[in-house]
């Protein structure tokens, strides 16, 4: 029986070992099967970060060395993939125009440290994606209405916002294969409007406010301000050549017309007053303005150039931005939309607080609704017109969110309340971000 027992504990130790042996190799295949799965995962986030560092890297490719190119989307690369079990990183990017055209092709490659797999002589697989982007296909026109009032010489609004806006404009910049691909029209604005006072021999003006309102009286006295109305002699009206270029809301003088040419961007018709541009000598008279061009130093020296007086009318830089888009009046016709290509054109309105003031209401210290008012008319006109508006509040002053800034952008994503002034440049280059994803898009 002794025998018999020691037969049977042999043949028990047998097959332990058997067990074991047979284990070996379902546990290193276990081991590959997760270090594959893992290293698919991987691939997958090298994917996504590529691809978002080749779109971030387009917007400013055009303008890009080589090596800089390079060294963008690499760090912008590096920046996404984090958390990696991933080395010997190396991305490469290449940028090409041709027949008004760009691409930016871009290729990541770094090797995956296998723990399992490396057991049976894997020790490592080398993971390489590739992403492109191609972007010409759409063209871009873009406003920017800037608010120039007094209030923003507080809290170093005015400073940052000139420093936020050239950076958009070289934002912009870059996104340019071919002359004209983005058009960049400015519109600083206050209570009025400044054309320009080279433009005082312009069709398109109506004196008639001005010329009662400055001049000289002559044979009699003033029994009040100098203007015509209170001259009791002969009253002549100053030279135009005097006029500084402010115009203000378009309109009939006693309140808006039925035609709502103040909210609009009317013809100019001969002999109807109310599509004129009224001339007035605003003694808060901002810094002009420049229509759509891609004249990247002009629109520079605009910005520079800003200086922040007066009281706040929203509606008169929407509606002469919009007008830049479209043509009229102070602004030519901008050049005929090419059929090969898709149109984006967009409002960019900034503004540091609530509209107080237009050529009809307000005192320019309270609030106006009577302007706000005319600031949702103008906003629903330009939104069904096709434009795409975004809007931002400037905020420091613990103000209420301004409801019409916000009813006023194309939705609720393209409205944005800061509370610093720093964030101007913040928020600018996030919508820098969505315009080149219009270009991108087509």
């Amino acid at each position: 029986m002794r025998g018999v027992w020691r037969h049977r504990a042999d043949r028990r130790g047998g097959v332990a070992v058997n067990l074991a042996l047979t284990a070996v190799p379902a546990i290193f295949i276990l081991g590959a099967t997760i270090d594959i799965t893992q290293a698919v995962t991987l691939r997958e986030k090298m994917q996504d970060a590529l691809d978002a560092a080749t779109l971030m890297a387009s917007q400013k490719a055009a303008g890009e060395t080589q090596t800089a190119l390079n060294a963008a989307v690499s760090s912008a690369f590096t920046g996404e993939l984090t958390s990696a079990n991933l080395s010997g990183v190396s991305v490469a990017a290449t940028y090409s125009a041709a027949s008004g055209v760009s691409t930016l092709n871009t290729t990541a490659t770094g090797t995956y440290t296998t723990p399992f797999a490396g057991l049976i002589g894997m020790d490592n697989m080398t993971m390489t994606v590739t992403s492109n982007v191609k972007w010409g296909g759409s063209r871009l026109r873009v406003a920017l209405v800037l608010d120039n009032t007094g209030s923003m010489a507080q809290s170093g609004k005015i400073t940052a916002l000139k420093s936020a806006t050239n950076s958009l404009l070289t934002q912009l910049q870059g996104m340019v294969a071919n002359p004209g691909d983005v058009y960049v029209s400015i519109t600083p604005f206050s209570k009025d409007i400044n054309v320009g006072s080279a433009n005082a021999a312009a069709t398109w003006l109506d004196w008639t406010d001005w010329n009662a309102a400055n001049g000289s009286c002559t044979g009699g006295g003033h029994y009040g301000g100098a203007s015509q109305s209170t001259c009791s002699g002969v009253w002549t009206p100053a030279s135009h050549s005097t006029w500084n270029g402010c115009v203000m809301d378009r309109g009939e003088n006693s309140a808006p017309d039925t035609a709502n040419d103040d909210a609009n961007v009317n013809a100019v018709v001969a002999g109807q007053a109310s599509t004129l541009f009224p001339a007035e000598q605003y003694s808060n008279c901002p810094q002009a303005g420049v229509g759509l061009t891609y004249d990247w130093t002009a629109l520079q020296s605009v910005v520079n150039a800003m200086s922040p007086n007066g009281s706040t009318n929203q509606t008169i830089g929407l509606a002469h931005g919009w007008m830049t888009l479209v043509g009229g009046g102070p602004y030519p016709a901008p050049p005929a939309m090419d059929p090969n290509y898709t149109y984006h054109q967009v409002i960019i309105l900034l503004s540091d607080g609530l509209n107080t003031q237009d050529r009809w209401y307000g005192n320019g210290s309270n609030t106006s609704t009577q302007v706000d008012a005319r600031m949702n008319l103008a906003c629903t006109n330009a939104k069904a017109a096709g434009i795409i508006i975004y809007t931002v509040q400037v905020n420091t002053s613990g103000d209420p969110t301004s409801t019409v800034l916000q009813n006023c952008a194309t939705s609720a994503s393209y409205f944005y309340q800061v509370t610093a002034s720093a964030s101007i440049n913040a928020v600018f280059q996030q919508i820098g971000v969505g315009l080149s994803n219009l270009r991108v898009a087509g």
